[in-house]
């Protein structure tokens, strides 16, 4: 089979099911976003420096296809299969995120991303992550999305912050607050 069919050409493309939709549709942005998200995970995952968080961060991308899935069901057309994130995805990011919060000294401001790129790729990917719920907010305005994408893209961006100033301190990296 090729990867490319020339039946996108024209503009558009298949939901799940194969109804075809043009490629600017609001459903195509929010799974496209959520898309760049999980590549920008498997970035996060490549780093030696998150060996010891490779299993968490392969289960974050197989949630991310699910969403990524979910919002491309097409409730229209029968030949559509529902996938959704599991059930217990949202306590499963909560509790990495108090774990992590245990080591982290407590914010009074906000802090400047970088010191180092994998801690610039967290915060990249923190805010691909909040670009992705914009998107898919924009879409509950049209169409009803499952609460549970929602809800997940939320908490893992709150996951992504987290995870950058626990790599930052793993690596002794300073924090620059951005005071007024």
């Amino acid at each position: 089979m090729k990867i490319y069919t020339l039946t996108g050409d024209d503009g558009t493309t298949s939901l799940s099911g194969g109804r075809r939709v043009p490629k600017h549709s609001i459903r195509v942005e929010a799974y496209g976003s959520v898309d760049e998200l999980i590549a920008w995970i498997g970035l996060l995952r490549d780093h030696k420096e998150n060996r010891i968080r490779k299993d968490l961060l392969v289960y974050i991308q197989n949630q991310l296809m699910r969403c990524a899935a979910a919002l491309a069901y097409d409730s229209q057309n029968p030949k559509s299969k529902e996938i959704l994130p599991d059930a217990d995805c949202i306590s499963v990011i909560e509790k990495e995120i108090d774990i992590m919060e245990e080591s982290l000294t407590p914010l009074n401001n906000f802090i400047l991303p970088g010191g180092n790129p994998l801690v610039s790729y967290c915060h990249i990917a923190r805010c691909v992550c909040r670009r992705a719920e914009r998107a898919v907010l924009r879409l509950n305005n049209i169409e009803q999305s499952p609460e549970i994408v929602n809800k997940f893209l939320n908490r893992l961006s709150d996951f992504l912050f987290v995870l950058s100033r626990k790599i930052a301190l793993e690596l002794d990296i300073e924090e620059i607050k951005w005071v007024l």
